[in-house]
């Protein structure tokens, strides 16, 4: 039993030990591709998400490694018609 809980905490440790590598080379470059709204932020910010990024390194590290998508412009408005077709007049005729 006692071998069970040390390979335990030790694959824990690792986990956490990989988070914090992943958790430095993101918060520094990988931030601001996966969110947008956090492109520019400061270093306090940053600061903030360290733990949260070292814990659910993998879900981001997934998230970084996927093409960045932009959003296409939007189409333009569409105009209202000069004259709208009245249904009752189309079938009457």
């Amino acid at each position: 039993m006692l071998v069970v809980m040390e390979r335990i905490i030790w694959g824990i440790g690792v986990y956490l030990a990989v988070g914090v590598v992943f958790a430095a080379a993101f918060v520094a470059a990988g931030v601001g591709r996966v969110s947008p709204a956090a492109r520019g932020s400061g270093w306090g910010f940053r600061l903030l998400i360290i733990p949260g990024t070292a814990i659910f390194w993998p879900l981001l590290a997934a998230r970084w490694a996927r093409p960045v998508i932009e959003p296409e412009e939007s189409p333009p408005p569409v105009e209202p018609a000069d004259e709208w077709v009245d249904p009752e007049k189309e079938t009457a005729a």
